[in-house]
């Protein structure tokens, strides 16, 4: 019968079935120490996409088995030239050119979208980290992807915070940051915040170092957000926020935000953090940091470990998440391929 692949069907349950175990096998061999993979997450590219996102989502059978899939996604508001890219071998098919099937039908698929790029992941293992699976990475080469950016994750281990440190961090940080207040929130943005988050989530990609990604900087507005906040609602994400608000302006020029799925209360992702560069010098990205690390606990008692990405020469970024506790796993590596 060979390899045969087929757009995945939200009314097929079992094809969808197949693919979660895939997926779950997959980030359970690269990634043990996170939870399990959230299903609601997992479907939601089909059931709930991001406002700017259209998803293809492929599935590949080896002699009519389910063995893979590539889960391409289509940015349509911005950076309409790129695309970025999921596939996942079951590593009970792997070596028998299931990836490389895929990676052909994904590439036609978007050449007849007018792709230029695509972009994908990898996970690397840090010298004397936990040894991490090195198949993705060797994929990623072999078809001609080339390394654009290299991440380390970190964690924070909260059964371990030096509290008396942390006092005295913020206690430092709201001395800096006079003429500042700061604001907290869970899930949606208040709605007279919500214009500078868009702001600030626009600058992402020219704040944060991208090293060579030819990625170009998001059209954010307040629209946007609403959009992705209610698609992680769908997710049965949990958002918490802290802001540092201006006084004398009123705006919100600084943000910080951890994020919880849906299947674990042990588990969270430090996600943005950002200051306006007209308010840096503050300590306010560190200020917002700290109060929405007990923003967060206060309410998740269970919280015990927090994961965060940083560019690995974002020195500014990990020097205070060092200065909370943070300490590196292992890595991440972004794939770039010219099509």
């Amino acid at each position: 019968m060979g390899i045969s692949i087929t757009p995945l069907d939200l009314a097929d349950q079992a094809t969808l079935d197949a693919a979660y175990r895939i997926g779950a096998a997959a980030e359970a061999g690269n990634l043990p120490d996170l939870p399990p993979l959230c299903r609601r997450r997992f479907e939601a590219p089909l059931r709930h996409p991001m406002p700017g996102i259209d998803t293809r989502w492929v599935l590949a059978r080896l002699d009519g088995a389910p063995a893979g899939w590539l889960r391409l996604h289509l940015h349509t508001l911005d950076n309409t030239e790129n695309a970025s890219a999921e596939l996942v071998v079951d590593p009970a098919y792997r070596r028998r050119g299931v990836g490389r099937t895929l990676h052909e039908h994904g590439l036609r698929l978007l050449r007849e979208a007018g792709r230029k790029r695509v972009v994908g992941s990898t996970v690397t293992t840090l010298p004397g980290g936990p040894a991490r699976d090195g198949a993705g990475a060797a994929f990623a080469a072999a078809v001609g992807a080339r390394p654009a950016l290299a991440d380390v994750r970190r964690r924070l281990d909260t059964a371990a915070l030096d509290r008396p440190r942390l006092a005295a961090l913020l206690l430092e940080a709201r001395t800096a940051a006079a003429g500042y207040r700061t604001v907290r929130w869970r899930q949606h943005t208040p709605e007279e915040y919500v214009a500078d988050v868009a702001y600030l989530e626009g600058r992402l990609m020219t704040d944060a170092p991208t090293g060579d990604l030819q990625w170009e900087q998001e059209k954010v507005d307040a629209d946007r957000i609403r959009g992705t906040e209610q698609a992680l609602d769908a997710r049965g994400v949990r958002l918490y926020s802290v802001g540092g608000v201006h006084e004398a302006s009123g705006r919100m020029v600084a943000w910080s935000l951890l994020s919880m799925a849906a299947n674990t209360t042990w588990h969270a992702w430090q996600q943005t953090t950002i200051v306006d560069p007209d308010h840096r010098g503050h300590r306010l990205g560190l200020l917002c940091k700290i109060e929405n690390l007990g923003h967060a606990l206060t309410s998740e008692p269970e919280l015990r470990a927090i994961d965060t990405y940083n560019a690995a020469d974002n020195s500014h970024m990990i020097v205070i998440n060092e200065q909370l506790g943070f300490r590196p796993v292992d890595g991440s590596t972004d794939w770039q391929l010219t099509i």
